[in-house]
């Protein structure tokens, strides 16, 4: 068993929620997200290949999307980031290689977001030019609304 963390001044105590998750049994919530994402691919690239397209994954790349796809007839290669999150969760982090990526390649770049419903259903949607600016200067990452992305995403057929 994990040693406990210290007791805060105040007589708080605080557990990270990783340990806590570890010590019942559940994955940590960084897997969790993990799991969510590794989903959301194979959705989107199993909803892909119907329609025609090839998709190739490309997130261990870290290009600022997760798959590459010809657009079938034309070539164009279009690079959408995957954005997988239970409806219930408030947000969605995204890179600033994500953001720099959709303002430099805008026809290239979607936001696909695969909502996962806790009845096991899912919703799957496609949002073009998802961000208007460049992040500050040393911002790494950044928090989206998820209700607003879902929001201003067209539903994916």
């Amino acid at each position: 068993m994990a040693a406990l963390p210290p007791v805060v001044p105040g007589g708080m105590l605080v557990v990270p929620m990783g340990l806590l998750a570890t010590q019942m049994g559940k994955p940590a919530p960084a897997a969790l997200a993990q799991v969510a994402a590794a989903r959301a691919r194979a959705v989107i690239m199993d909803t892909e290949r119907p329609l025609g397209f090839a998709p190739t994954a490309r997130e261990v790349d870290k290009l600022g999307y997760d798959t590459e796809r010809r657009v079938p007839g034309t070539g164009q290669l279009r690079c959408p980031e995957m954005k997988g999150r239970v409806s219930e969760v408030d947000t969605t982090t995204v890179t600033r290689s994500e953001v720099l990526y959709s303002l430099n390649k805008p026809e290239d770049f979607s936001l696909a977001i695969v909502e996962f419903h806790r009845e096991g259903s899912h919703g799957v949607h496609d949002l073009r030019h998802p961000f208007h600016r460049k992040p500050e200067f040393g911002v790494t990452n950044a928090n989206c609304g998820f209700a607003e992305l879902r929001a201003r995403a067209k539903e994916a057929t």
